[in-house]
């Protein structure tokens, strides 16, 4: 088993965003880059034959992937990462929150200014300069551990108060499942209703997931400008994790797919870069929906 990979959408500038974020985390690191084929493009792919296809990152530990795939989606407050400064074990956490929001925010905006609130005395939400949003907090150092970048799945608009239904499920279908935080509304909240989640979180293999029901009214949800890709030994795996998440069958392509709540996955072969390496196999992929290995 190996973990749940992030993956971002960029229209064209992944890899002036990797370098964006690269240098705005201390602890971070470039891993490898692909680039797309100089043949079997589909039409609407044939500008960016030769050009950048992924790059995989790390930032404090943990592997992002930012995909090159156009303008079609962008980023919005549905899925955002929250960082966890911990002065347990940073005794410079306020001073290091503080230095990567100013890094993050130049170009960007703030959504929820850096300031004292009732959950944390040193907390702030940005929106970054390529639309990717950020929730900087210093945390409860009497609280459970957890890792330095979680990503943040807001419930509103449709799914609004879906949030501790979204826990459970992925709960139910990821191997290696953990709850964990369970926080509700006491009282109705915007449109948050009485017993909904105002925070919670889940561990899916070793990648740990914030859900909450949005407090405000959300006229935005999740899109593909956010997707969590999937690595599985063979085709029996990929098959189990298709059938359990894949919801929506006109988002369905070359291995993506949509939830019942809008969130989007990416079920593919852990070996899939040495799989790539087959002739016609960009191709090939292409026309499938569901990863099949053997038509690779």
């Amino acid at each position: 088993m190996t973990t749940i990979t992030p993956c971002l959408w960029f229209n064209g500038n992944a890899e002036e965003a990797v370098q964006f974020y690269t240098a705005a985390f201390s602890d971070s690191s470039i891993v490898g880059t692909t680039h797309y084929p100089s043949e079997g493009l589909a039409d609407f792919q044939r500008d960016l034959a030769g050009a950048v296809l992924t790059v995989t990152f790390r930032l404090a530990e943990q592997d992002f992937l930012a995909i090159n795939a156009g303008e079609r989606f962008a980023f919005n407050e549905s899925t955002s990462f929250m960082v966890n400064f911990d002065p347990s074990t940073d005794p410079d956490a306020r001073h290091n929150l503080d230095a990567l929001w100013n890094a993050l925010i130049d170009g960007g905006s703030a959504l929820m200014p850096i300031a004292n609130y009732d959950f944390s005395p040193r907390y702030g939400w940005l929106r970054d300069r390529f639309g990717v949003n950020w929730q900087l907090i210093l945390t409860d150092p009497a609280g459970e551990p957890r890792p330095t970048i979680m990503p943040a799945l807001l419930f509103g608009d449709g799914v609004q108060n879906r949030a501790r239904e979204a826990i459970e499920f992925y709960a139910s279908v990821f191997d290696n499942s953990q709850l964990g935080a369970d926080v509700r509304y006491a009282e109705r909240s915007g449109p948050a209703h009485p017993g909904s989640v105002m925070f919670g979180d889940v561990r899916l293999r070793d990648l740990w997931f914030v859900a909450m029901d949005a407090a405000t009214r959300q006229h935005v949800t999740f899109t593909e400008s956010v997707s969590f890709v999937i690595p599985c030994a063979d085709q029996t795996e990929i098959d189990r994790y298709w059938t359990a998440l894949s919801a929506v069958p006109e988002a369905e392509a070359c291995g993506w797919c949509k939830d019942k709540f809008g969130v989007s996955w990416q079920i593919t072969p852990a070996n899939i870069d040495e799989l790539m390496t087959r002739p016609n196999a960009f191709e090939h992929m292409m026309q499938l929906k569901k990863i099949e290995i053997a038509k690779l």
